[in-house]
């Protein structure tokens, strides 16, 4: 077998692992997209919005700019979205809903009042968002969506595959990692660590760690040893970072809601308010990803 025969060889082997992996994802997204439709399940929507972002991932691999996958880069990308606003809805009620328990089993009316009230709001927000992915998810992920497909497969995909090494995407991706961390350390030296521009740069730096973990796992089947155990080192890293970023959007999104759309009185409001923006703090010291040093000791 000649030099040329054995490259073409290892080119075509390398197009079949991702063909399957890929295809793999396809038919979990169509098929959990199917489920979503017939009841809006929590894990169903989950599930759809995971295997959808695990083939944005490949698609980004293989394709950096989307010049040759644009229009199916840019499906994934829209039913992506719409899933993560009925996901993030439905996230936010779970959470309110147990704090509501948890208010009511101290004896604390009023906040449980403040929090039926915000549950009641963002199930309104969340019936807006299903229509929406009701009316979309079908034109995504129907025959249209394999008319995309079965030509990126039959014919892109090889091409794309002999160009691409998922290990160099891998340590650029560390590397950006490294440096948005880096900035986060500047940032939350001494007094600037509470401030809008930190927790900005915590979000992005969580984005990187999302970004890292996703491309361990969905390219599993292409990158070396040393790549394995990323998975498991970022996803605690965004899950730590996640924290704060949730409880960050959860007072966010009270203060865009308002005391008076709610109906709430002052003080209960204002307590709650509080105590959230005392969680959101504490979850930001609590990290060990990017430690908050105090102004004092920055100083030393």
């Amino acid at each position: 077998m000649t030099t040329e025969q054995l490259t073409k060889d290892r080119q075509l082997s390398k197009a079949r692992q991702w063909e399957q992996a890929m295809n793999k994802l396809y038919i979990n997204f169509r098929d959990y997209s199917q489920d979503v439709l017939k009841g809006f399940g929590d894990e169903d929507i989950h599930q759809a919005r995971v295997n959808s972002r695990k083939l944005l991932t490949l698609l980004s691999i293989l394709d950096p700019g989307h010049s040759a996958t644009e229009e199916l880069y840019s499906t994934f990308k829209q039913a992506q979205k719409k899933l993560g606003k009925v996901r993030d809805a439905d996230v936010l009620i779970a959470s309110f809903k147990e704090r509501r328990k948890a208010a009511k089993e101290a004896g604390d009316v009023k906040t449980a009042e403040l929090l039926t009230a915000v549950i009641k709001h963002q199930k309104a927000k969340r019936k807006i968002f299903r229509k929406k992915l009701e009316d979309a998810l079908p034109k995504l992920t129907g025959k249209a969506l394999d008319a995309q497909w079965t030509p990126f497969i039959d014919t892109q995909l090889e091409p794309l595959a002999a160009k691409k090494d998922a290990n160099v995407v891998m340590r650029e991706l560390e590397v950006a990692f490294e440096q948005k961390k880096k900035a986060c350390k500047t940032l939350f030296k001494g007094p600037e660590a509470e401030s809008k521009e930190a927790f900005e740069a915590l979000h992005e730096l969580r984005i990187a760690a999302k970004h890292l973990r996703y491309t361990a796992n969905a390219a599993a089947f292409a990158l070396n040893q040393k790549f394995h155990a990323h998975e498991a080192i970022y996803k605690d890293i965004q899950e730590q970072l996640g924290v704060i970023n949730d409880k960050r959007v959860w007072l966010e999104t009270l203060n865009s809601i308002g005391r008076e759309e709610l109906d709430v009185g002052k003080k209960t409001w204002a307590a709650f308010t509080e105590s959230l923006r005392a969680e959101v703090l504490e979850a930001l010291h609590q990290n060990e990803v990017v430690p908050v040093v105090p102004a004092a000791e920055s100083t030393k």
